[in-house]
């Protein structure tokens, strides 16, 4: 009998995360990462970046849309989008979608990343290469924000965790110069990990937010390949009205937009927060 093969992530001490790996599609080293790809027979492919999991086929959506569909909607013009990170493009996929978007930079550190997720995870960013409002800057992301004289109307970062080459993108300076990109009303979001299993970081990260902006919290999503409860999606501006655009508004923008999680009142639902998420918002808060 064949013996099955586990890949495992092991992102939090203590914690042991396993996928059955029926075949290996890629292994490699760049200068930036060690990248693993698999097949499972639940989640399709599976991405792992340093031994962590970044991206799976089959619930790619979930973190994608909200990330990307939330603040879009919620701005009234959202014409410059910038995505720091997000090597697998399956957040360009989603910001492209929006005809009001004139314009989407995205900036990846790693150039094996952009080449290998447009080789392996075609089915779901296939049409952003194809798209003449899409254009990649190779940089480090923390790097771009500080010296570009570019500016934006929605920064999204989809990062690693704060370990690594990610950690630059948690800081309290990049956060500076996240405010210092963004037109005003201009929104930012953030990926800020697993609060149940990250409280640190996610308090610093929040944190970080509201010293740089005048509005900082943020929003959940349920995604089965993040362990450990809800993912929190850091949300950063200078507009409070943002956060609560008329159903109606959501409800006109978001027509004909094919979506398979995210709805306008999922949008106004992922605000309320669960008790211990909204604790630890106020904590950030109180530590400004």
């Amino acid at each position: 009998m064949t013996q099955k093969h586990y890949v495992s992530e092991t992102l939090i001490d203590g914690i042991r995360v396993s996928f059955e790996a029926e075949r290996t599609l890629h292994e490699d080293v760049t200068s930036h990462h060690r990248m693993e790809l698999i097949e499972n027979r639940v989640f399709g492919k599976v991405l792992l970046l340093d031994g962590a999991v970044q991206v799976t086929s089959a619930d790619e959506f979930m973190y994608h849309e909200m990330m990307a569909h939330v603040p879009i909607l919620a701005h009234d013009d959202p014409r410059d989008v910038l995505i720091v990170g997000g090597g697998d493009c399956g957040l360009a996929e989603e910001v492209l979608k929006h005809r009001r978007v004139r314009s989407l930079t995205q900036v990846e550190i790693d150039p094996n990343v952009l080449d290998f997720s447009h080789k392996h995870f075609g089915e779901f960013n296939a049409s952003v290469f194809r798209d003449e409002r899409f254009q990649v800057e190779i940089a480090d992301g923390a790097a771009f924000v500080r010296e570009t004289m570019a500016r934006f109307d929605v920064i999204l970062v989809d990062s690693t965790d704060p370990v690594g080459p990610g950690a630059a993108l948690f800081t309290p300076a990049f956060y500076r110069d996240l405010h210092r990109c963004l037109r005003p009303d201009g929104i930012a979001v953030t990926q800020s990990g697993v609060p149940f299993l990250q409280k640190e970081d996610f308090v610093a990260s929040i944190r970080g937010l509201g010293a740089a902006f005048d509005v900082a919290t943020c929003y959940i999503v349920a995604v089965p390949t993040y362990f450990g409860g809800h993912l929190a999606l850091g949300w950063a501006s200078d507009t409070a009205s943002l956060l609560e655009v008329d159903p109606d508004i959501l409800r006109e923008r978001a027509a004909g937009l094919a979506t398979r999680y995210y709805t306008p009142a999922i949008h106004r639902a992922s605000f309320v927060l669960p008790g211990y998420i909204a604790e630890a918002v106020e904590q950030a808060d109180r530590g400004r």
